[in-house]
């Protein structure tokens, strides 16, 4: 590898719960251990989260180990039994009975609910969203070779799930944003309720909704979204109505977590954002100098340089403030920059 160091970000933050402080994130170097003397977790493409307990999940492309599970000491701990390798998106949401995993499948299109350890508790089959609000299918998708090939879905409607969370009162919300850009609604039990947004469709105008997150900061709580492709941070109500533009110019955001009065973008061209509650940008971290290693799946473990991010995909804080990053990359990488 590639020299290491240790990059430490001072940030100047106006306000947390009311009061003024200064917080410092230290980026630690190898943070996670993998199984069987693996360097690399496995090819990612998807999200990070973390339950109450300090565990962290991190979702992974790979059919026999979909969900991986770290120690707080950073330690691999096991896999989630029967969980997909398909988590493009995915949350912990603590409820009276538990904690539990809500996630969508991108290429199967279903909604799952599972407890920590992987038994199923809500499966919502991608026919459950109304023919109306999909796409329908391209002719020609990639193959495993990255070349275009005949789609045999060709015509069909699909959704292409990347993320979703959970409101207060149960409901879910997802997003479709890798085709038509709709948010889904359900409620607790899977009951299918309503869809708005779209792709190009006013006032939404969306291109790429890529993650969403319910912003508690507000009541009542809002949806706050990631456009990425028009790399901007919006609102809406939890009803669907557009109520403003968060944040814009940001570098692809493609990812979104909240935590007090703090939201925590991440950028996939290579950076972290934090916002305030009033939008206003308190912290910028992580960013990457080098724009051929930015934005790409394909950057070598011999180039990553620690607390350098080159294409943040999924984002996450802990109870304590810490700030967990995983990587769109093929070979596989988690950041974590630690609360000082």
């Amino acid at each position: 590898m590639t020299q290491r160091f240790l990059l430490t970000t001072t940030l100047a933050l106006a306000t947390l719960l009311g009061s003024a402080f200064a917080a410092e994130y230290k980026a630690v170097p190898e943070p996670y251990s993998f199984p069987d003397g693996k360097k690399v977790i496995g090819n990612m493409h998807g999200d990070i989260a973390v339950a109450s307990n300090g565990e962290v999940y991190v979702s992974v492309m790979d059919p026999k180990a979909g969900l991986q599970v770290f120690g707080p000491d950073g330690k691999w701990v096991r896999n989630v039994p029967n969980a997909p390798a398909d988590f493009h998106g995915f949350v912990i949401h603590k409820e009276a009975d538990g904690e539990f995993i809500y996630g969508p499948r991108l290429t199967a299109g279903n909604i799952l609910k599972l407890t920590l350890d992987g038994k199923e508790v809500l499966n919502i089959p991608p026919t459950a969203i109304p023919d109306e609000f999909k796409n329908k299918a391209p002719k020609t998708r990639k193959g495993p070779d990255g070349k275009e090939v005949p789609n045999p879905d060709a015509g069909k409607p699909v959704v292409r799930l990347t993320a979703m969370d959970v409101a207060p009162n149960g409901d879910l919300y997802v997003t479709d944003g890798y085709s038509s850009d709709y948010v889904h609604r359900f409620d607790k039990t899977g009951k299918y309720l309503k869809s708005f947004g779209g792709r190009g469709k006013a006032p939404y105008n969306f291109n790429t909704l890529h993650k969403i997150a319910i912003d508690t900061r507000f009541s009542p709580p809002r949806i706050i979204g990631v456009d990425r492709a028009n790399g901007r941070v919006v609102h809406m109500s939890l009803h669907g109505e557009f109520l403003d533009e968060v944040a814009k110019d940001l570098l692809l955001p493609a990812a979104v977590a909240i935590q007090g009065d703090l939201a925590l973008i991440g950028e996939i061209k290579g950076r972290i954002t934090i916002l305030d509650k009033s939008g206003k940008i308190v912290a910028q971290f992580g960013q990457s100098d080098r724009p051929d290693e930015s934005g790409t799946n394909k950057t070598e473990p011999d180039k990553w340089r620690t607390g350098i991010v080159t294409a943040p995909h999924g984002v996450a804080f802990d109870a304590k403030g810490n700030v967990f990053v995983s990587e769109y990359n093929i070979f596989g990488r988690i950041h974590r920059f630690n609360r000082e």
